[in-house]
């Protein structure tokens, strides 16, 4: 099992004074009762240096081992605690039960630098088909565990002293299945704002429903200030960042949600408006799909404006995104901040209307306003990732790690008998674009843009609520990110699968508990609580125990994965 971001517990090793009394103690994951006592000193210590990506001096944190590391994020709130349990009930133990922890803020290739994470993962699946007499392993992921794996398949087979050694064939030896539960292959769109601005749509409602609690001058709080400082140095940040650009995403005036798609409402409750055609395909019965007059253009990740969001292309004002990337790197910041808490305080704060002239940015255009606005930290990180698609998959370039985790850039392993499974939630609004506009407050130190919250469709049951577009996926992971690789892009021999593994997507249509006495539900498709979900521990019960995915029924889809899939147009 291989945790994702921030749901694994993360502990202090060696610390500065203000934490002396925390050794061995989870800074992350747990109750969080010794740590929010000291929030300053508690973000210090989960912070990164900004220059290396790895720890700050005299500071030493490190991912809690065994499968406690990520059964509970915090006491009564289960990760992997069902599943666990459940699998116990097949005979499943700790001699052939593992959970592969690693530190979900550093990059991929620097667990294996700092920790021999990817080594050790490697020799514990080794041990384990070992001991279990050459059975194969089945991996299970869940989010960014996926990307990770993912990148520990082409480490393991990469010759050293740059990958694990393990040849060819390791994979198609060693491994049965992933089965990645709610995976982000393609990216997410809410990672923008959280880069952006340290927002998404839980934090603009609370800043509209409270402006004072985020934004006190007074008690001199600057939440969202510290939180941007701190995940900026967190590098797997940028792995989740969308891949494939346009083609993938959509331009400012195309997507593949639109023409006659959108995921507005209550997913859980609406019916399809279906053709008769639409009602034979392969989608399933009850694919959402609903006729809209005017293409909602989710293709714009941040629209300065709603009409900015709205308006066809050619009436949007443009502006040359080198130019603005050469305008910042000529003038120097007229700022002078005592302490300095984001990238914001080194800009020359004139490039900041600049930016919002521009209108509106896709996934292309996004990744340049994010080296303008986080230069430093871009730089770190994209020696580390890759967002493209590649041309040639044979270039040697793509040898390079920071492809293996982009299933763009990277070709799956020589495994023909190996299975991959995208196991995901759906029916539930979940982030795809964004409405900002410029912040009120200029004051040192704080972040010039923000989500407006005032923003809302034109109708009752619209998808742009809050100043936040949505479409159909787990609450976090849009299903295009979650689905299209399985669904498309890895489905029989292509050149990102050459040896033709199986590819399978199952798909768990959420529906929420009936009253509170059922907790988080036994249904849900909510992109953690789907870790409960009695169907996905099913499916992953199952294969666990031998079946393959034909035998659990191959392909089950409700979500309108396999239109959306044909209208992007790439090499395969």
């Amino acid at each position: 099992m291989s945790p994702g971001i921030v749901t694994g517990g993360l502990e202090l090793w060696e610390g500065k004074a203000c934490a002396k009394d925390l050794f061995r103690k989870r800074l992350w994951g747990g109750t969080f009762t010794d740590v929010l006592t000291r929030p300053l000193c508690w973000l210090e210590h989960l912070s990164l240096d900004n220059q290396t990506g790895l720890d700050p001096p005299g500071i030493r944190v490190r991912a809690v081992t065994g499968l406690v590391s990520a059964d509970y994020f915090a006491p009564g709130y289960f990760v992997w605690a069902v599943l666990i349990e459940n699998l116990a009930k097949i005979g499943y133990e700790g001699k052939n039960l593992h959970m592969a922890a690693y530190d979900w803020r550093l990059s991929f290739h620097n667990t294996e630098i700092r920790d021999q994470s990817l080594s050790r993962l490697k020799s514990k699946i080794e041990q384990m088909y070992a001991s279990n007499g050459n059975k194969k392993v089945v991996v299970v992921p869940h989010s960014m565990g996926g990307v990770y794996f993912l990148h520990f398949l082409k480490w393991v087979e990469t010759p050293t002293p740059i990958g694990g050694g393990g040849g060819p064939d390791w994979c198609s030896k060693h491994i049965k299945a992933v089965m990645n539960i709610g995976p982000a292959f393609l990216g997410v769109p809410k990672t923008v704002s959280n880069f952006f601005s340290a927002e998404a749509k839980d934090v603009a409602l609370i800043r509209a429903m409270d402006p004072g609690l985020l934004d006190s001058e007074m008690l001199g709080l600057q939440t969202l200030e510290h939180v941007l400082k701190v995940s900026r140095t967190w590098d797997s940040v940028v792995s989740l960042l969308p891949k494939g650009g346009e083609a993938i995403w959509g331009d400012l005036d195309w997507s593949p949600e639109d023409n006659n798609y959108a995921s507005c409402g209550d997913l859980s409750k609406r019916k399809a408006l279906q053709s008769p055609d639409d009602q034979n395909s392969t989608s399933g019965g009850d694919a959402t799909t609903f006729l809209l007059k005017e293409p909602i253009k989710f293709g714009r990740l941040i629209s300065f404006g709603k009409a900015a969001s709205e308006l066809p292309s050619s009436l949007l004002s443009s502006l040359d995104q080198k130019d603005l990337i050469l305008s910042e790197t000529k003038n120097s910041s007229t700022l002078s901040c005592k302490d300095i808490k984001t990238e914001y305080d080194e800009m020359n704060r004139g490039i900041i209307p600049k930016i919002a002239e521009n209108k509106a940015y896709t996934a292309t255009t996004v990744l340049d306003l994010l080296r303008v606005v986080a230069p430093k930290t871009m730089k770190r990180a994209e020696a580390h990732f890759s967002h493209g698609i590649a041309d040639n998959l044979d270039d040697p370039k793509y040898t390079h790690y920071k492809y293996w985790s982009n299933p763009l850039e990277t070709k799956l392993p020589d495994a023909p008998d190996m299975e991959i499974y995208c196991l995901y939630g759906v029916g539930i609004p979940t982030e795809r674009s964004y409405v900002y506009k410029m912040s009120p407050n200029t004051r040192c130190n704080s972040i010039p843009f923000r989500i407006d919250s005032s923003v809302v469709g034109d109708d009752g049951d619209s998808c742009l609520r809050g100043g936040v577009y949505h479409v159909d996926g787990d609450e976090s992971v849009p299903v295009l990110s979650a689905g299209f690789m399985c669904a498309k892009g890895w489905k029989g021999r292509t050149r990102f699968n050459p040896s033709g593994i199986s590819s399978y997507v199952r798909e768990y249509q959420h529906k929420p508990p009936a009253s509170l006495l059922e907790g988080r539900g036994a249904e849900s498709g909510a992109h953690v609580d789907i870790m409960g979900n009695v169907g996905l521990i099913e499916d992953v019960m199952r294969v666990a125990a031998g079946a393959t995915g034909s035998e659990i029924g191959g392909d089950r889809i409700h979500s309108d994965i396999l239109r959306m899939s044909d209208r992007i147009n790439i090499q395969l």
